[in-house]
Formats: C-alpha cells, structure tokens, sequence
C-alpha cells in the first residue's frame, strides 16, 4: 500500500504543480477567460489516463493466463523505463518547468481556445499516462487479492491534490528539490521491484527460462500472508522465493540506477546552482508569483 501512495503522491504532485504554474500565471496576467479551456484540456488529460488504467485491467482479464502474463511482464519493464526517465528528467528540468510552462502558455493564448486546451491536455495528460500505467503495473505486482493497493494510490493522489491546493494558496512551502530527491530515489526501489516481478511475469509465460531455478527460498522465515511478508511485498514488492533471474534484474537495475540518480555527476547543472523559487521551498502563489 505504501508504495502504491509513494506513486499516487509523486506522480499526482508532478501534475498537480503543472495545473497550479498555469492557473497562476492566468490569474497574474488578468486572462481569467482562459482558465476554462485550461480546465477542459485538463479534464480530457484525466479521462484518457482513467480509460487506459481501465482498458489495462479489464481488457486483460479477457486474454489466457499465459498472454495475461507476457502483457503485464512485458508493460511491466516499459513502465520502469518510463518512470525511471521521468525521475531523472523531473531533477534536471525542474527548475525550468515554470518557464517553460509560461512560453507555451504565452504561444497558445495567442493561437485561442483549442490551443489552449490542447496545451493543457498534453502538459498533463503525459503524467497521466505515465501515473496509469505505472500504478497498473506496481498494482499488478503487489496485489495480495485486496483494494489496499487501489487504495494507497487515491489516497496518494488525494494528498497530491490537497499539496498543491496549498502551493497554489500560499499556505504550504516546501523544499521541492529535496521532495523529489527523496521521492524519486524510493520510486526507484519500488521500480526495481516492479522490474523484478515483470520479469517473473515473464518466466511464467514461458518467454525468459529458469521458472523453477530460485536464488533462495525463505518462506518459511517470512510467510507471504504473514503481516510482515505483506508489508514487505507492498513496500517493496519482496518475495520470499525469487528466482535467480529476478534477483540479478533486481541488483542489475536497482545498483546503478540508484547511485546515478543519487549522484550530482549525472547533472550537468549541479544541485548547488538551483536557484529556481519553486526548488528552494518558495510558495507558488497566485497572489505573489506566477
């Protein structure tokens, strides 16, 4: 449940600032009579992320439990990909978002209302999409037969909504390079879990070999439908008999990843010279600065 919230937070925070930067700098520039097609592109962002999320889960129920699981191993590893480059992209170009935001808004008020719209819909449909398939994904892994998952992830997207309410209001500041420091190293570890399952998901269908060839097997240490073997598992989607193949996708993903997200190396601008308001805790208010 844990790492379904971790998803639903990070995932719906991203978004939720992307509608707080826009709406604010509506609000600034006295284009209010923009705000509502901002808010139907951002309406339609949502709906086709929720149909994907949908088109996943039900329109794989229909298919045999080999491709069932071919299709969840294999949008398992595609939705690591993805989250693993959003993670690092988020620490690069944040401190830009804003001003990028603005430029296109500033082209699209121009252009009129579909502009508009459209810039909406794609400034957040993309983390609509990514947040579906992702969720699905971890969801997937970490289901134990209970909402718990589903759970975590709208209670993680209810805080993202609330956080960015108060961004918008000025009554919350934060520290957002920290945040998604953090928040982006543990999506890494949830991510190699997911990565290690998809590939088991894999194995089961008969794609990628050595089902049966597990690197140990400590179930008796940890039952699965113990409380700690479910937390383990919806924390970081641990299993207690994992073959050799998860483990060394695990450790091959989970090492380096990890180390070059952590590491300031990986960025050309170097965490010292983010002077952007939003990075160092400054309150995205409508009221102060858009």
């Amino acid at each position: 449940m844990f790492s379904n919230y971790l998803i639903g937070l990070r995932e719906g925070l991203e978004a939720s600032l992307v509608v707080c930067i826009l709406i604010a700098y509506l609000v600034k520039t006295g284009r209010r009579d923009a705000i509502k097609p901002i808010w139907a592109g951002i309406g339609v962002a949502i709906a086709i992320a929720m149909g994907f999320g949908c088109a996943l889960e039900f329109g794989s129920q229909e298919l045999t439990f080999q491709v069932q699981e071919a299709l969840g191993g294999s949008l398992s590893i595609i939705a690591v990909g993805l989250v693993t480059w959003m993670v690092f992209w988020m620490r690069r170009t944040a401190r830009n978002l804003r001003s990028e935001l603005h430029g296109k808004l500033d082209a699209a008020l121009k252009l009129g209302t579909g502009a508009l719209v459209a810039t909406a819909f794609l400034a957040v449909g993309r983390e609509g999409l990514e947040t579906a398939l992702f969720v699905w994904a971890s969801v997937h892994a970490a289901s134990d037969g209970t909402p718990r998952p589903l759970v975590g992830v709208a209670l993680g997207l209810a805080t993202a909504v609330l956080l960015g309410w108060l961004f918008y209001r000025g009554a919350l500041k934060i520290n957002l390079a920290k945040f998604f420091t953090w928040t982006g190293g543990m999506l890494v570890v949830v991510a190699a879990g997911v990565l290690a399952y998809g590939f088991h998901d894999l194995q089961e269908a008969d794609w990628v070999p050595g089902l049966n060839n597990l690197a140990f097997d400590i179930s008796g240490a940890i039952p699965p439908d113990s409380w700690y073997g479910t937390l383990l598992k919806g924390v970081f989607n641990f299993q207690p008999d994992p073959t050799v193949v998860q483990i060394t996708v695990w450790a091959l993903y989970l090492v380096p990843v990890l180390g070059l997200f952590l590491s300031p190396v990986g960025f050309a601008s170097g965490k010292g010279k983010v002077k952007e308001p939003d990075e160092q805790g400054t309150r995205p208010s409508a009221a102060s600065q858009a």
